[in-house]
């Protein structure tokens, strides 16, 4: 598709926000729209900035994303007689790097930090934070990948990995709870999901006996899931920490 394409499917994609958002101001609250221009504007900069980061997702992260998997898991780099999980291992080191990378790179994350920082009155910090979430996200998509290359279940992992969070959140301190959440939620935005996606197919499409429907998928929910457990787990050290200093 060509570049004026993908900016008309933006415009389309984009402009159900700007009718919300606009129709709610002057239909329901009967208020005029303060700062018209630069609301326009800004409208205008994220509809072409969008346009122009799905297209480079597309036409290099995606592509380079199933390449690196399947150059990985060629039998010219690892060997013919790689049947052990444990031959992988450069792939468990690209997924977590990936993962830590493109969690860092995500302005859903930053977008999130920020505001929990302003919030707080600064005591949650914008850096910890992002790079709290992104391990948590290195470590779910290493996991992941692990699921891909053995051909567990994936019930297995999601099962367990939501009884760990809700005995995680029966014991967090209350204020952090909804945070860490969203900070699941947010991981799974425009940087994180081509990449990840990339990862999931390259890897089921390259090692025998994996489908691509059923094990190239999934790479998602440890995203999302393992970062809400990194960030409740680093609050809880934290406040260990904290009362054994007292």
């Amino acid at each position: 598709m060509n570049l004026m394409g993908n900016f008309i499917n933006m415009f389309w994609d984009v402009m159900p926000i700007a009718v919300v958002l606009l129709g709610f101001q002057i239909i329901i609250l009967k208020q005029k729209i303060p700062y018209l221009k630069k609301i326009i504007t800004g409208f205008i900069l994220v509809w072409i900035g969008l346009t122009l980061f799905i297209v480079g997702l597309e036409k290099a992260l995606f592509p380079l994303g199933k390449l690196m998997a399947q150059q990985l898991t060629s039998s010219n780099f690892i060997g013919n007689d790689a049947l052990n999980w444990k031959d992988y291992y450069w792939i468990y080191i690209f997924a977590a790097s990936i993962g830590f990378a493109t969690t860092i790179a995500e302005p859903a994350l930053l977008a999130i930090a920020i505001k929990a920082n302003q919030v707080s009155g600064g005591f949650i910090k914008v850096w910890p934070l992002r790079i709290v979430v992104a391990i948590g996200v290195a470590v779910g998509i290493t996991i992941g990948s692990f699921r891909i290359i053995t051909g567990l279940p994936l019930y297995y992992f999601i099962i367990s990995g939501y009884v760990i969070v809700l005995i995680q959140t029966y014991f967090a301190p209350k204020n952090i709870i909804a945070l860490a959440y969203d900070s699941g939620g947010v991981t799974t935005s425009t940087v994180t999901v081509p990449l990840v996606a990339a990862l999931g197919l390259g890897l089921a499409s390259t090692i025998d006996g994996r489908s691509t429907l059923i094990d190239g998928f999934g790479l998602i929910a440890f995203a999302s899931l393992f970062p809400i457990m990194s960030v409740m787990t680093y609050v809880q050290i934290m406040k260990f920490l904290k009362q054994n200093k007292k």
